[in-house]
């Protein structure tokens, strides 16, 4: 299964049909399961206290304020459900890969790296982990294998800056993840068709058709 995250103020359903646009297709795979969750309503302050479908709250957005950690904290718990139900669906932890794009690629890497380090991966897409991170303390203190990272970013990205993407790449790689970053010069916020080919590229190495069991 590949849990998908969608970016502020969208759904579930609005970040399908935006990858569908992209690919004149779905993002389908034969032996793969994608879902695509929508964060609940919430006041978000960077919209002055406006609701909008978000997955945590934020102070502001840069990379150097602390992290609003009670609502990151509270949203963790709520996909662990989602994970725990595709677990007893048969799914297994190591066949399920979670991520998404902008906030939805950081609340994967917090729900990845902080609560569910047996996961198959984590892609995070044009997104960014804040300078002092509760992921960063959680790695710091860890000593178990973790789930690789694919991350992507455009250099033209005017919301979430490429600098802090490299950073998050950077920082990761230093606390023991396994971290790709697939740079897109002159993309700005937002997805291409060359990125979402080579996330489905990645998807599938890390989640291949599993051989039939010998009895």
């Amino acid at each position: 299964s590949v849990l998908l995250l969608c970016d502020t103020g969208d759904t579930g359903q609005g970040a399908r049909a935006w990858i569908k646009l992209i690919l004149n297709q779905d993002m389908a795979f034969q032996h793969i399961k994608v879902i695509y969750p929508t964060a609940p309503a919430r006041p978000y302050t960077p919209m002055k206290g406006a609701f909008s479908n978000v997955w945590f709250d934020r102070y502001k957005i840069c990379n150097d304020c602390p992290e609003h950690i009670e609502s990151i904290d509270s949203m963790c718990q709520g996909l662990t459900e989602l994970i725990n139900d595709e677990v007893k669906n048969g799914i297994a932890k190591n066949r399920i890969l979670i991520g998404g794009f902008s906030m939805g690629g950081g609340m994967a890497m917090h729900l990845a790296y902080r609560f569910h380090q047996d996961l198959a991966g984590v892609f995070a897409l044009s997104s960014f982990l804040n300078k002092d991170s509760a992921v960063y303390q959680a790695l710091k203190r860890n000593e178990s294998a973790l789930p690789e990272l694919f991350q992507c970013h455009g250099t033209a990205d005017e919301l979430v800056l490429y600098s802090w993407g490299e950073e998050t790449n950077n920082m990761l790689k230093s606390l023991g993840v396994s971290a790709s970053l697939h740079t897109f010069p002159n993309l700005n916020h937002e997805l291409n068709r060359t990125e979402i080919e080579k996330l489905k590229s990645w998807i599938v190495k890390k989640l291949p058709v599993e051989a039939p069991k010998a009895n």
